[in-house]
């Protein structure tokens, strides 16, 4: 599922240092003409596609970047101290483009590749380089140039890292609310999402993920019943899944485990890929059930579906519960993507043993 991320920065390449004016003086020299060193370059910013970012939510509260500018030049032919050039870390995938122009100044899409999007100012000329046979002793300098100053437009298509899943209204819009600038519509009646919604999760300096709603899915949606049919494809290519759980259905025939149970089997039916994916249990609406009697419904549920895997009791509506689970989901998916970049292979396998693991508990839950 594509979701286009977009941020706007000033980038400030660093001025190139002025030029010295000096003469050269020692004893018995008492005209040893210039020596006036040329000023140093300002230092370039690069954009770098880093490993581990997804999100360029870092860039809507850090707007404004700018490099070292040269330092100036000195006598005896000594020239200034370069700036040295700033690197900044972006989200693999990200588009570059000229605010002001709209031209595309490149896209970052490998790891580690790298473009420049503002050069450094070129340092001035110091006095020797202007003298001639008519003038012994210049007293000319560079000021050295200015560098680039831009405004870029950032455009990131990001695919959902964490994708909720559940039947109508147990909760999903409320969540991805709770825990991000998304504001889906949220109402007390079924299939109120009527499309999917995308919201980042911010747990922290460069540590965010997307985290992706889609309409409530129902018993045959793997066939083409309800909503959520033609959105369970996008949820392929996300890395983690959370199952929603009403733990206080409005219907009091409802059963919630019988509903778990009829969702994993949609989605072994829509794809076994899918149903492989790590799938956590998430037991929403506990702010409407006293603390013990919540945890009490919940651990009914956990047993009864013979659960295993990580499981958090949490309130939507209230915001309990639902930060500690952002930080978990955050902590996985750096956990993965640390593995991957370590040893692609060992991690390939990993995913695919806790692939079968969890497939094989799904099997029994059925």
């Amino acid at each position: 599922m594509k979701f286009v991320d977009e941020a706007v920065v000033k980038v400030q390449a660093g001025d190139g240092g002025r030029g010295s004016v000096s003469f050269r003086r020692e004893k018995f020299v008492p005209r040893g003409g210039p020596d006036g060193g040329d000023g140093g370059d300002g230092g370039a910013v690069w954009l770098r596609a880093a490993a581990g970012l997804n999100t360029l939510a870092d860039f809507r509260i850090q707007r404004t970047f700018k490099a070292p500018s040269g330092a100036p030049g000195s006598g005896r032919d000594c020239a200034g101290r370069s700036g040295e050039d700033l690197i900044v870390a972006v989200p693999a995938g990200t588009s570059v483009k000229d605010a002001e122009t709209s031209e595309l100044l490149g896209d970052l899409i490998e790891v580690g590749q790298l473009l420049q999007v503002a050069r450094g100012g070129r340092g001035g000329f110091g006095n020797t380089h202007f003298k001639s046979s008519t003038n012994r002793a210049p007293r000319q300098y560079g000021p050295g140039l200015p560098g680039e100053r831009r405004t870029l437009a950032l455009e990131l298509k990001l695919i959902a890292d964490v994708g909720l899943l559940g039947l109508p209204n147990a909760g999903k819009s409320t969540l991805i609310r709770a825990l991000s600038a998304a504001r889906p519509k949220v109402a007390d009646y079924p299939f109120t999402t009527l499309h999917p919604n995308l919201g980042v999760v911010y747990c922290g300096a460069e540590r965010s993920f997307v985290m992706a709603d889609i309409p409530g899915l129902i018993e045959g949606a793997a066939e083409g019943a309800g909503l959520g049919i033609q959105f369970l494809r996008h949820l392929q290519r996300t890395r983690l899944l959370l199952h929603l759980v009403d733990l206080c259905p409005v219907d009091p025939t409802a059963d919630p485990v019988r509903d778990a149970r009829a969702i994993a089997a949609e989605l072994r039916k829509f794809s076994r890929q899918l149903a492989r994916k790590p799938r956590w249990l998430v037991i929403n609406k506990r702010d409407l059930l006293p603390d013990a009697e919540a945890e009490s419904r919940a651990e009914d549920i956990v047993r009864r579906l013979r659960y295993r895997g990580p499981r958090f009791l949490i309130s939507a509506a209230t915001g309990r519960g639902t930060r500690e689970l952002a930080q978990a989901a955050m902590r996985f998916l750096e956990a993965r993507s640390a593995a991957a970049a370590s040893d692609p292979p060992a991690a390939l396998s990993a995913t695919m043993r806790d692939a079968q693991q969890q497939s094989s508990r799904t099997d029994r839950r059925r």
